[in-house]
């Protein structure tokens, strides 16, 4: 068998690039979806609520942002498959920066929710379609190099998101998020498309079909093993992260934590989280194995969430550190959805798993809200934290491990 042959220097030229402009995109993309998270009781504030409005009210703008994700995602991984990753790309960024400049503007609870609902929309496409690409320009040995660095330099934008809100109002903030979106086009012009896309639409074969997910037993339940995998992610940060003051009065801390430096700590973790998981499954050259150490990681760091972070608030941000570095296993999570399906309905997965992911945030927050009444608020988001990790356990084993797997294959 002959050796591979090695990519040209405009190719590895345009690898970088895509690399490059993938990251940079997923930074802006965690800026803009976090900063609300950030900046919830501020925002809420000059709107005129207050008490328990910050997070009933809080708690719905974050469901329609996720709702919007949802459809979003459907919407963009379908667009990926059909009309190419770079088509997503640009019109994501787009989308989404433009809600972000409007979110700058709003004045009243029904124009805020309603903007973060489009801006969800738009924030759902980025990350698929830059992890589709990277995943199909780099070679099977090294891809999961290239998706670490786009998911570590992603992360990095919640850091950036966090510091921009200690030194400027919130609506400033807003308007950075969307200048920086605008500002990434101008680097996305020149990204070469995937050459694996491009042959598959020679090809008469359908493509971005949503419900071809589901087409066999066998398929579907790969496809839902995927996304439960990712739901702890979101828990912690949805619930631990999001609710962090309210979380923290509950547990009976005499210094509140703030929601701003509980999101700084945890993301820093979840940068070091990422890279670490990343290089750990080119290391190990396994997926499924380095997942299954960070879930069981992550179950750790919540018992020591509600077990001893109240005792300080020192403590409590080391805890955070520490989520943040056990859940940092998003940038193998999201590879692996790349690496389980076709290149025809790829984009759809890869959009579409990461987007009903952070969807899952309506359903855990609803369930979170309805057993405050019963359980308190530490009881019910223990009960929710266990349910998501229990069932990412068990999903686990729903697929094969798909390190080194060749993605040049197409989906019946």
């Amino acid at each position: 068998m002959s050796a591979p042959i090695p990519p040209s220097k405009d190719a590895r030229r345009g690898i970088t690039l895509a690399v490059i402009v993938a990251a940079l995109g997923y930074f802006v993309d965690i800026y803009d979806l976090l900063l609300f998270s950030i900046v919830r009781i501020k925002s809420l504030q000059s709107l005129g609520l207050s008490g328990t409005d910050l997070l009933e009210k809080g708690g719905q703008i974050l469901n329609w942002q996720m709702a919007g994700m949802l459809l979003g995602g459907v919407l963009w991984g379908m667009i990926g498959d059909k009309r190419g990753r770079l088509s997503v790309l640009f019109g994501s960024i787009i989308l989404y920066s433009t809600a972000n400049i409007a979110n700058g503007l709003i004045h009243s609870f029904e124009a805020y929710r309603t903007v973060r609902f489009v801006a969800g929309i738009g924030l759902a496409g980025e990350l698929g379609a830059g992890i589709t690409l990277v995943s199909e320009l780099m070679t099977k040995e090294s891809r999961g190099y290239g998706t670490a660095i786009v998911a570590t330099v992603g992360i990095l934008g919640a850091i950036a998101a966090s510091l921009v809100t200690d030194l400027v109002p919130w609506r400033t903030a807003y308007f950075i998020g969307g200048g920086l979106g605008v500002a990434l086009l101008l680097l996305r012009v020149g990204v070469m498309e995937s050459g694996i896309f491009e042959q598959v639409k020679l090809q008469a074969v359908a493509r971005g079909n949503f419900f071809s997910l589901f087409a066999t037993r066998a398929r579907a339940r790969r496809y839902l093993g995927v996304i439960l995998i990712g739901v702890p992610i979101w828990y912690v940060i949805a619930i631990l992260i999001s609710f962090s003051p309210e979380l923290g009065k509950a547990m009976g801390m005499k210094e509140i934590p703030s929601a701003s430096r509980a999101v700084l700590f945890s993301y820093t973790g979840l940068a070091f989280g990422d890279i670490g998981s990343g290089l750990l499954s080119q290391l190990f050259h396994s997926r499924k194995k380095i997942v299954g150490v960070f879930i069981f990681l992550t179950a750790l760091f919540v018992a020591a969430y509600f077990l001893v972070a109240a005792s300080s608030l020192t403590a409590f941000y080391s805890v955070c550190v520490g989520l943040g570095v056990a859940t940092g296993y998003w940038a193998v999570f999201v590879t692996t959805a790349s690496e389980q399906f076709g290149t025809n309905i790829r984009a759809t997965v890869t959009t579409t798993a990461p987007n009903f992911v952070r969807g899952a945030v309506v359903p855990m927050n609803l369930a979170f809200q309805a057993g405050k009444a019963t359980l308190g608020v530490t009881g019910s988001a223990m009960l929710v934290g266990a349910v998501t990790i229990v069932m990412a356990a068990l999903a686990l084993t729903a697929f094969d491990d798909t390190y080194g797997k060749d993605l040049n294959f197409l989906e019946s």
